[in-house]
């Protein structure tokens, strides 16, 4: 048993700097790399990291990374790494998919997909045929209206994908997006399952409505608006979420499982008052996560409210606490 405990730790191998790392890729480039984001101050990437074990022990062809987020920064940087555990999927030396949050099924589920998939399956047969076909039809119905692009609302990465998010945005539509980039296996597939070779691909309920070119024709002809879901004005949805409760915090994770070192630090002084609060995860609502910036005028996160109004952050509140402030703000008293 001892021994086996031995293999499965020396199978996730520590990555302690960015050349390590891309001389890895090199590596590994014909096989599976998955890689662990992690921080020593977050409980559930070392939870995370027993999950990792096993899965070395079950799949002894793929490679499994550590690689401690604050410590590597240049790394974090470039994959867009804003919280821990993060998990990168690599194959041929490029990214394939990711995963955000502690979610050991789904970790699971994504290794044994694309260790068995690809150029790198031992076997063929139709049944990966039937699981994309599955996901696809998951995927395309995960909102009511859906964009599959090039990139993200936020940072599209092709011009055609940018003008499509323009249009979805000035006609205040309501769309979650997927970005193709992330996952080799959907970019290709949903041109087959759709029957439309280009992106960006925009679907309603699930249909496929068309690419720009028909997005334009639609917005022209003023058919566009019966068309896609409506959103609900965004000031008024952050109006009710910093008033859901009389103290709200806006972080990265939870309560329970804080995602950055800043916010597990305020999580830390709230407790320490006694006083009842709320919490809210930034990280699972891209819209509140950056609307909430312009109507606080308040560029990072943690941010801390008292009845619907900013205090601050955390250097602000670290202040409120050394100098007496804080407890009675946070009970309505100042």
């Amino acid at each position: 048993m001892a021994a086996g405990a031995a293999e499965a730790a020396a199978a996730v191998l520590e990555v302690g700097s960015a050349g390590q790392f891309e001389e890895l890729l090199r590596l590994r480039a014909r096989s599976l790399l998955v890689v662990h984001f992690w921080a020593p101050w977050a409980p559930q990437c070392a939870q995370m990291n027993d999950v990792m074990a096993e899965l070395a022990k079950e799949h002894p062809q793929v490679a499994f990374l550590k690689l401690e987020a604050e410590a590597v920064p240049e790394v974090s940087e470039k994959y867009e790494i804003s919280s821990v555990p993060t998990f990168l999927f690599f194959k041929n030396s490029q990214k394939i998919d990711r995963l955000d949050g502690a979610h050991a099924p789904e970790l699971t589920r994504k290794v044994q997909r694309h260790a068995s998939s690809g150029p790198f399956s031992a076997s063929g047969g139709e049944h990966p045929k039937e699981d994309l076909s599955l996901r696809l039809k998951k995927l395309t119905h995960a909102a009511p209206c859906m964009l599959f692009m090039k990139g993200t609302p936020q940072e599209p990465r092709c011009g055609f994908s940018k003008q499509m998010v323009e249009i979805l945005n000035k006609h205040n539509i309501q769309f979650s997006s997927f970005d193709i980039f992330s996952d080799e296996e959907v970019r290709q597939g949903l041109k087959t399952y759709s029957n439309w070779p280009t992106y960006p691909q925009l679907y309603v309920s699930g249909e496929l409505i068309g690419g720009l070119d028909i997005i334009k024709e639609l917005e022209a002809s003023k058919e566009l608006d019966t068309i896609c879901p409506k959103a609900p004005k965004l000031e008024e949805r952050l109006k009710v979420l910093t008033n859901k409760a009389s103290v709200m915090l806006f972080m990265k994770g939870n309560k329970q499982e804080a995602k950055c070192g800043f916010s597990r630090q305020i999580l830390e002084i709230l407790n320490s008052t006694g006083v009842e609060y709320e919490t809210f995860d930034i990280l699972e609502d891209e819209e509140v996560r950056q609307g909430l910036k312009v109507y606080s005028n308040w560029p990072t996160y943690p941010q801390l409210y008292v009845k619907g109004e900013l205090v601050g952050g955390l250097d602000i509140v670290q202040e409120l606490k050394e100098n007496g402030e804080l407890l009675p703000i946070l009970k309505g008293e100042n």
